[in-house]
């Protein structure tokens, strides 16, 4: 089963492709709290050594944790599974991205809340046709 769905799905793990590139080239660099593995490979067209994900469920990308971000958009040579990360106390812990579900930000006055939103106020004025 899970050989189907690496062969015909993109958004669960890895696709096959993805495997044999891992096998052939990827150096395992870390795990993080959930699961997702970080590989590091050759060096890229930009002279970086290129670097991704296969996350343990869905293709999320807001399921990397900002320790692991920091390291993937190479802002950071050293990942944090060669360094103790700590988050600042002013960090917010890890949320998943809500958009598409009942959870999901709804702000006052959304057609999905039917409300309306407050009039214009100050100095400016919206924009309506033929104005």
């Amino acid at each position: 089963m899970k050989f189907l769905l690496q062969f015909f799905t993109w958004w669960n793990g890895q696709t096959l492709g993805t495997r044999f590139f891992t096998w052939r080239f990827g150096k395992r660099v870390g795990e993080d709290e959930f699961g997702n593995i970080y590989y590091e490979g050759p060096l890229s067209s930009y002279g970086l050594p290129k670097r991704w994900v296969v996350y343990s469920g869905y293709a999320e990308a807001s399921a990397i944790p900002p320790g692991w971000h920091g390291w993937m958009h190479h802002r950071t040579d050293t990942p944090p599974s060669r360094e103790k990360y700590e988050a600042r106390e002013w960090e917010k812990g890890h949320k998943a991205n809500l958009t598409g579900t009942s959870l999901a930000y709804r702000p006052k006055g959304s057609l999905a809340t039917g409300g309306e939103r407050d009039r214009v106020t100050g100095d400016y004025d919206a924009w309506t046709p033929r104005s």
